[in-house]
């Protein structure tokens, strides 16, 4: 009879990586800076490349990748430019063939009618929206065409089911967004709403930081929390280290 481990439907290791800081950040930057309402950017959200920190920062994960002892089987990335160009950059820099897989489940929050707006954007052009947010709270608030933390969950637990099932045992890398691993923890901790609410509020998290899971071996054998935020990829590479918003980040 063919014993299964408990730890088999789980990944040995999944590491969940911020993407490197981006031309929208410092473009949101500026925006907030100047009091503007809106943030300048020509090309779309999902088509904002990495800035030149980020560039750097992406390639310092790669040369701490490449000084671990294991490397991941695959690396699985939103498909929005700063996502796949912190994964890429990477590879190139630690010299390793591993699989890189978009999946845009694992894409930034949508903000709808908000794209683009500062705080004082929204609250200029859309002041029921920042009423409605302030009442119903950013967990469960979806912005019109947009997505509340609640909607990127469900995704977050499909995207785990999908890891699960085709690399047990093996070492995963995630490259995403602050919400999209902000609800990681959430699903996999079982955290409540005001548990996620209070880390996300803590502390941004730094652009090409590194959060890691390992299997518990303690019932029920999910995943367990091993390191967060952690930017030991940048200090130990000397990189810039940035912890800047998302460009639309109003809503959160």
């Amino acid at each position: 009879m063919l014993v299964v481990s408990e730890h088999a439907r789980w990944p040995r290791e999944l590491l969940l990586v911020r993407h490197g800081e981006s031309a929208g950040n410092v473009a949101r930057d500026l925006a907030e800076a100047s009091g503007l309402p809106w943030i300048d950017i020509p090309d779309r959200d999902m088509d904002v490349a990495l800035s030149p920190n980020g560039v750097e920062q992406a390639r310092a994960l790669g040369k701490w990748l490449g000084r671990r002892d294991e490397a991941p089987a695959v690396i699985v990335t939103s498909p929005y430019r700063r996502a796949v160009d912190t994964a890429r950059e990477a590879l190139r820099s630690c010299d390793a063939t591993i699989p890189i897989v978009l999946d845009e489940r694992l894409r930034e929050r949508e903000f709808g009618v908000l794209d683009r707006l500062t705080k004082a954007g929204i609250t200029e052009r859309y002041p029921e929206e920042a009423e409605a947010r302030s009442r119903v709270g950013k967990f469960y608030y979806r912005p019109p065409s947009g997505e509340s933390w609640c909607d990127v969950a469900f995704r977050v637990r499909s995207v785990l089911d999908t890891i699960s099932r085709e690399h047990p045992d093996e070492s995963v890398m995630i490259v995403a967004h602050q919400v999209v691993i902000l609800m990681f923890r959430y699903v996999l901790e079982r955290l409540t709403e005001a548990e996620v609410l209070a880390i996300g509020a803590e502390a941004e998290l730094v652009n090409c930081s590194v959060t890691s899971y390992r299997p518990d071996p303690e019932p029920p054998h999910g995943l367990r929390l091993i390191a967060y935020n952690t930017a030991v990829a940048l200090r130990e590479d000397d990189a810039p280290i940035t912890k800047e918003p998302d460009v639309a980040v109003a809503p959160r």
